[in-house]
C-alpha cells in the first residue's frame, strides 16, 4: 500500500460529467491533484500555468460525434503548447485506427471506453512516469521543440493520402536512406523533411537547407563544397559549403528540379564519392550526410533525361514520397481552417469567432491552388480583417460559387469541359513550357508575355 499520492497532478478532459467523476474516483491516490474539464479550451488555459504530469483527453466532444477530429485536434494543440506532455487518449468510437493516429500524432498511450479499470491506471501511471523522466533527464531531443511545424506552419491531416505520408516518414524516419519529397508548391515538402530529419539518429545534429532554385550558377559549387580564401575575386575569407556545414548530419536539397542539367553531375559526384573539394583546393573532405530533396516537379518531366539526370535521381530516390495537394484531401481542410484560425486568433488578440456552416462548406470544396500555404494566408487575413460575431467568406478573400449563374451554352460547355480561369491558364503555361522544352523566353513570347510575367505564373501555379 502507498503512503501517499506518487504524482502531483492529473489534467481529466471529457465533456461526460460521469466519466470526470469515475476517473477523479479511480485516480485519487495516484496524485495530489486532479483537475476536471468538460472544455478543452479550458483545459488549455491551465495547462499553460501548471504541467499536469498526465493529461487524459476525450477524443469526440459534442453530441453524436464519432470520428475523434476533435480530440485529435486538441492533442495536436496541447502537444504544440507543450512538446513533452504525456497524453492519453480515451474514446469510445474509432478503435484502432483511432489509436493509431493518435500515437502518430504524439499521444503516450491509448485506452479506449469503458475502461478497464487495471489497465488504465497501468497506462496512467506509465505516462506520469515517462513525463517525469523527461524532466528529471533531458536528452539532446527533448531540449528542443520538435521542427515538424515551425513558426506558423502547421503538419496535420487525416485523410488517406497524409495517412500514406505519415506512415512512410514512420518507416523511412529513422533510417539513413535518402529521401525525395514530390509534391506542388504550399503542400509541406519542408516540413515532410523536418519530420524526417527529427525522427532520425541524426536529429541531434543540423539539417542544413539548400533552395537550389536561388543559388546562381556560378556559385554553385561555393555554395555547396566551400571555398578557400583568393579562390576567386571577392573570397575574402575561407568558407566552409552546405555539403561540409552538414557533416553527421541532414542535408536538404530544396527545389532539386532547378538544379541546371549541366551541375547534376558535380552533385551526383560528392554524393556517391561522399567527399568534396572546396573551390580554390585540390584536397577531398569527407563527409557523411542523410540527403532529403524536395521538388515541385511532375514525375513525367522527373524521369525526363533531357531535364533531370537518371542515376542523380536514383542516388536520391531510395524512398520517394509524394504529397497530396490540398484539392484532393478536402477532409483535411477543417482541421486546418481550425487550426489556423485559433493559431491567429491567439496571435492577434483577436476575439473568437464563429466560422457558419456554409463558410466552412464553401472553405472545403475550394480548389486551394496554393495549397496549405493559400489556407494559411487566407485565414490569417480572415482573423486580421473580418469583423462580427461570425467570419464571412469574403473575410478570406474566396469567391462563392454562384449557384445561380446563367447556364453556359452546350456547345461551349461540350468544347471546353473544364472552365475555371485558374486551371485554364496554367494548362496553357504548361503546354507552352513543354512545347518549347522549359525555353522560358520561346515559352512566354507564344504566350504573349513577357519572361518576368511567365515567371510569375510559374510560380503562382508551382510549375
Amino acid at each position: 500500500m502507498e503512503r501517499g499520492p506518487t504524482f502531483d497532478r492529473c489534467v481529466v478532459i471529457d465533456d461526460d460529467p460521469d466519466v470526470l467523476l469515475s476517473a477523479r474516483l479511480l485516480l485519487r491516490d495516484m496524485f495530489r491533484t486532479i483537475d476536471e474539464y468538460q472544455s478543452p479550451a479550458d483545459a488549455l488555459v491551465s495547462l499553460a500555468n501548471d504541467a499536469p504530469d498526465v493529461i487524459l483527453l476525450d477524443a469526440n466532444f459534442g453530441r453524436g460525434e464519432t470520428n475523434s477530429s476533435e480530440g485529435l485536434h486538441w492533442l495536436t494543440r496541447i502537444l504544440q503548447a507543450d512538446p513533452e506532455a504525456s497524453v492519453v487518449m480515451i474514446t469510445a468510437h474509432g478503435g484502432l485506427n483511432v489509436a493509431v493516429e493518435a500515437m502518430k500524432r504524439g499521444a503516450t498511450d491509448f485506452v479506449t471506453k469503458p475502461w478497464s479499470n487495471e489497465r488504465l491506471m497501468v497506462s496512467v501511471r506509465t505516462a506520469a512516469a515517462l513525463r517525469r523522466s523527461r524532466a528529471a533527464v533531458p536528452s539532446a531531443r527533448a531540449a528542443k521543440a520538435s521542427p515538424a511545424a515551425p513558426g506558423d506552419e502547421a503538419f496535420l491531416g487525416q485523410s488517406p493520402g497524409m495517412a500514406r505520408v505519415f506512415s512512410l516518414i514512420e518507416k523511412a524516419g529513422p533510417t539513413d536512406a535518402n529521401v525525395l519529397i514530390l509534391g506542388e508548391n504550399g503542400t509541406g515538402k519542408e516540413l515532410v523533411a523536418r519530420e524526417l530529419h527529427w525522427r532520425s539518429l541524426r536529429s541531434d545534429k543540423d539539417m542544413v537547407s539548400v533552395d537550389l532554385g536561388a543559388v546562381a550558377e556560378n556559385l554553385f559549387e561555393s555554395e555547396l563544397f566551400g571555398h578557400l580564401k583568393g579562390a576567386f575575386t571577392d573570397a575574402r575569407s575561407d568558407r566552409i559549403g552546405r555539403i561540409p556545414a552538414s557533416d553527421g548530419g541532414t542535408l536538404f536539397l530544396d527545389e532539386i528540379g532547378n538544379l541546371p542539367l549541366h551541375l547534376q553531375p558535380k552533385l551526383l559526384t560528392a554524393l556517391e564519392r561522399r567527399q568534396v573539394i572546396p573551390v580554390g583546393s585540390n584536397k577531398p573532405v569527407p563527409v557523411d550526410v542523410r540527403v532529403i530533396a524536395a521538388t515541385n516537379l511532375p514525375p513525367e518531366q522527373l524521369h525526363d533525361e533531357r531535364r533531370f539526370r537518371q542515376d542523380l535521381l536514383f542516388r536520391l530516390n531510395t524512398v520517394e514520397i509524394e504529397l497530396p495537394p490540398l484539392r484532393e484531401r478536402p477532409e483535411d481542410v477543417p482541421m486546418l481552417v481550425r487550426h489556423y484560425l485559433d493559431l491567429y486568433t491567439r496571435k492577434y488578440g483577436k476575439p473568437a469567432r464563429e466560422l457558419p456552416g456554409d463558410v466552412a462548406a464553401a472553405l472545403e470544396t475550394h480548389d486551394w491552388p496554393g495549397n496549405v500555404r493559400a489556407l494559411r494566408h487566407a485565414t490569417e487575413r480572415a482573423v486580421i480583417l473580418g469583423d462580427g460575431d461570425a467570419f464571412r467568406l469574403v473575410d478570406f478573400a474566396i469567391s462563392r460559387r454562384s449557384t445561380d449563374a446563367a447556364p453556359v451554352p452546350k456547345a461551349i460547355a461540350d468544347q471546353h469541359a473544364d472552365l475555371n480561369l485558374d486551371r485554364a491558364e496554367r494548362q496553357m503555361v504548361e503546354a507552352a513550357l513543354r512545347k518549347h522544352g522549359y525555353n522560358i523566353s520561346s515559352a512566354a513570347s507564344e504566350l504573349g508575355l513577357s519572361r518576368a510575367a511567365l515567371y510569375r505564373r510559374m510560380e503562382k501555379y508551382g510549375l
